[in-house]
């Protein structure tokens, strides 16, 4: 189709584990007297999937594994999953600092990328001579980056120091400038990896701005890979969900963040360290167990129907020289958005092992996936202990799904009392 800006074609990645990373003239040997013979790769067929968690038998993982999917032009896709799932591997072939194993890559017009903190910058110039560079290296004439050059230094906020060595920008300068280069030369596709959460929350919110406005407004093609599904979920029209290398979902930005999301946060929902020998302790402050239970039914669950009361539970050994703790947590919802903070303080005796619970009234939260930021506090509220995804759990209204009604509005959804009057 003519509107097709990139399309991706049974693109995989290999690498090589262990001390070489790159092929040894042997192996490059081998797969050359292969190919002559007309024969597949030998080393195609010993890969296994890049599942970074377990041992393999062999030296070779696939990063990436037939990768099929096409970009329209003005098309924000997103790309999400967890560390190591292949995200970067694919924005550097797609950015062509890095060639697949096999498959092709096939875009219209420039691209531009902005991948990790100074990627393109010279350390020695200054930030202004580095604007001229990346134009350069963008394609951009000297006139065309000399007509734009005064937004793109206002637009980074660097004005005060463009004229010194980049050397000598923090990290957070830096992605500033290399943001308003590639943003304002004006590319077809603009490639940004997770490297704009080094940026404060002004710039983080001025550059999803700047990118609505270019995919919008110009008719550009945004590729954005984040953590922050916020972000992913406000910004882009499709969603890509990659897992050990392949794609393992693609839809809406809320049907591929609840995908994500539901696939590996259950594993949480339940977390006894001392049964498996491998207690959690910071500052005096051990966590023996912590829970969801679904409270109406007396089990604990990993989806509980909103009819249902939830029993959130710790079990916390008190090592410190001071018995009266204060234990607390913070719900998030999946859009990492802090739907409550709740916390009391308890005489929880030293050396000893406390168990302290908070409940949740049924009819209160919506339908969602949640995580819990468990915190414990000493009196003079100084933190000793902090795990910001101890448990995660999914609450579902039943009736309300089985019957096709779809999810109510709103971050939260208490049933509240209502009365008529008829005169």
């Amino acid at each position: 189709m003519d509107d097709v800006i990139l399309k991706i074609e049974n693109l995989s990645k290999q690498y090589r584990l262990g001390l070489v990373g790159a092929n040894t003239i042997k192996d490059d040997l081998k797969r050359w007297w292969y190919g002559i013979r007309g024969k597949e790769d030998p080393f195609l067929k010993i890969a296994e999937e890049n599942n970074r968690k377990e041992k393999g038998g062999s030296n070779y993982v696939w990063a990436l594994q037939d990768i099929n999917f096409e970009v329209k032009q003005g098309e924000v896709l997103g790309i999400i999953g967890k560390n190591g799932a292949g995200k970067s591997t694919l924005l550097k072939i797609l950015s062509k600092i890095t060639s697949p194993t096999t498959g092709s890559v096939k875009s219209k017009g420039t691209v531009a990328s902005l991948l990790e903190v100074g990627t393109g910058f010279h350390s020695e110039l200054t930030g202004r001579e580095n604007i001229y560079l990346n134009g350069a290296i963008l394609g951009m004439t000297k006139k065309e980056i000399a007509s734009k050059i005064d937004e793109i230094i206002e637009f980074s906020g660097c004005q005060r120091y463009i004229d010194t060595p980049v050397k000598r920008y923090s990290s957070g300068m830096t992605v500033r400038l290399a943001f308003a280069v590639a943003a304002f030369l004006e590319p077809d596709i603009l490639i940004i990896d997770e490297v704009l959460t080094v940026g404060d929350a002004e710039f983080q919110k001025k550059a999803i701005g700047k990118m609505q406005d270019i995919s919008k407004g110009e008719g550009r093609t945004v590729l954005f890979v984040s953590h922050n599904m916020a972000a992913v979920e406000s910004l882009c029209t499709r969603v890509l969900l990659l897992r050990n290398g392949k794609i393992f979902s693609e839809g809406t930005p809320t049907e591929a963040i609840n995908t994500y999301l539901s696939s590996y946060s259950f594993s949480k929902r339940i977390q006894d360290f001392e049964a498996e020998n491998n207690i959690p302790t910071q500052n005096g402050i051990s966590l023996y167990y912590a829970a969801v239970e679904n409270a109406s039914a007396s089990k604990k669950t990993e989806i509980i129907d909103i009819t249902s009361d939830i029993d959130i539970c710790f079990r916390i050994k008190n090592d410190t020289k001071e018995s009266t703790l204060s234990v607390g947590y913070d719900l998030k919802n999946t859009r990492d958005q802090v739907i409550f903070g709740s916390g009391s303080k308890f005489e929880c005796p030293v050396n000893k092992v406390s168990e302290v619970s908070c409940r949740i009234p049924a009819q209160f939260l919506n339908d969602d996936v949640y995580q819990i930021h468990l915190y414990v506090h000493s009196a003079s509220m100084i933190t000793l202990f902090s795990d910001t995804e101890i448990l995660s759990f999914e609450v579902k209204d039943v009736k309300r799904e089985s019957g096709y009604l779809g999810k109510i509005n709103g971050l939260i959804r208490p049933n509240f009392d209502w009365s008529l009057k008829t005169y």
